[in-house]
């Protein structure tokens, strides 16, 4: 006899997507959702009818880092080239919690706009309140990424996207149902037709890209610091100046992974941070390569829009820009368990830094702030549910956080 849970999970799934039916059979009778046919901002149509990003980094072409103090430095190699209506068909599958197992949660339940297409959680929040491993890394400028996940097992968006869908601890859900949901409604077929032209019949792939193609829109590079960079030097006050110039400096050593203009260098890298108090030693990347010298290996997230996305590191063990900075001035591998070895990086040392310079990287750090191409959030959407279920909070950094903490160092 099946497990009592299971049955109950099995009979929600079947009255969610019931429910959902219903509600897209309603919508459809209502005005029509069409699909944008215009790009996002940022982006230009070209030949093909599809989608390219133009930045001003576009005049760079070298990745050696031109300029006064390497900030006029070319971008790597990007994912573009999706029909406006691929992108806007992933906007929408980006926030329908229909996607889920029993439509309780969506992607944008884990990466909420606000949040830096994080989610301010330690620990992300999956189907039925279940705590995941890891917190939810932010989305901003995946598409120039080459790999996912913080342990680094994606190497595609498309891979990376299965991962969440099919978690039973995140989405769960499957792909037979995925699909039968999807086709069940009364106005994704007609979505998909129009970003698919030619297609014969909704597929998984076609999911996929179009989410993909919503995750690669997610540009951010029009910052403060994107300005002064560019040549806008009044951009920056002077101790925002006084604090990039730390950052790139030869005792931080901030900039030599977390790389301008991207502000990572895609990595892995063993750094030793603690996970929180009573929680297990998390290996990170050893368990994906079976390579002990990867033990507590992380990707090097970006640092784009950070004061958004508090609690910090791949388990939210530090709650504020200022705990973050402060713990790589603690001395090489001070967080390391004791009898656990690692290979901690080779610039993970002692800086030495000052209270004061500490303080002038978060003020820095407050620079890397670009919201201005957040893209909308449905009104409505094809599956009748409401958008961005927000999941329960676990280990979330107080509301207004990084404001607090901006105003202390003023």
């Amino acid at each position: 006899m099946p497990h009592k849970p299971a049955v109950l999970r099995g009979l929600a799934a079947a009255i969610a997507v019931l429910l959902a039916v219903l509600a897209a059979m309603a919508l459809a009778e209502d005005e029509p959702i069409l699909l944008a046919s215009s790009c996002p901002p940022g982006f230009q149509k070209q030949a093909g009818d599809v989608c390219r990003l133009r930045t001003l980094y576009d005049q760079y072409d070298s990745l050696l880092g031109r300029g006064v103090g390497g900030t006029r430095t070319e971008l790597p190699p990007r994912r573009d080239g999706f029909r406006a209506e691929q992108i806007d068909l992933g906007r929408y599958l980006f926030f329908d919690p229909l996607l889920s197992g029993d439509g309780s949660v969506s992607c944008a339940s884990c990466h909420q706009p606000e949040k830096g297409f994080a989610d301010g959680n330690g620990r992300s929040i999956g189907i039925q309140g279940t705590p995941t491993q890891r917190g939810a890394p932010s989305l901003w400028n995946t598409a120039f990424l080459q790999r996912f996940f913080w342990d680094g097992r994606a190497e595609s968006l498309e891979t990376q996207m299965t991962g969440p869908l099919f978690a039973a601890d995140e989405m769960g859900n499957s792909p037979e149902q995925l699909l039968a949901s999807l086709r069940a409604n009364a106005v994704y077929p007609k979505l998909f037709a129009q970003a698919f032209p030619g297609s014969r019949e909704l597929t998984l792939d076609q999911v996929y890209t179009a989410i993909a193609a919503f995750e690669a829109s997610l540009i951010s590079l029009n910052s403060r610091y994107d300005r002064y960079a560019h040549g806008h030097h009044a951009a920056l006050s002077a101790r925002e100046i006084a604090g990039l110039n730390v950052f790139r400096s030869f005792v931080a050593r901030c900039a030599e992974c977390h790389t301008p203009p991207l502000f990572t260098n895609q990595q892995l890298a063993v750094i030793g941070t603690p996970e929180p108090p009573g929680v297990a030693l998390d290996v990170g990347a050893e368990a994906v390569f079976n390579a002990p010298q990867l033990k507590g290996a992380f990707k090097v997230p970006t640092l784009r829009n950070i004061a958004r996305t508090s609690p910090y590191m791949h388990s939210g063990r530090f709650s504020s820009l200022r705990e973050a900075v402060a713990f790589y001035n603690g001395g090489r591998g001070h967080a390391v368990p004791e009898g656990v070895e690692m290979q901690l990086h080779w610039h993970i040392w002692e800086p030495e830094l000052t209270a004061d310079e500490l303080d002038l990287l978060v003020e820095f750090l407050f620079t890397l702030t670009d919201e201005s191409f957040v893209p909308r959030v449905p009104d409505r959407l094809p599956s009748g549910l409401p958008p961005i279920p927000y999941a329960s909070a676990v280990s979330v950094a107080p509301p207004g956080a990084a404001t607090e903490e901006k105003e202390k160092l003023k």
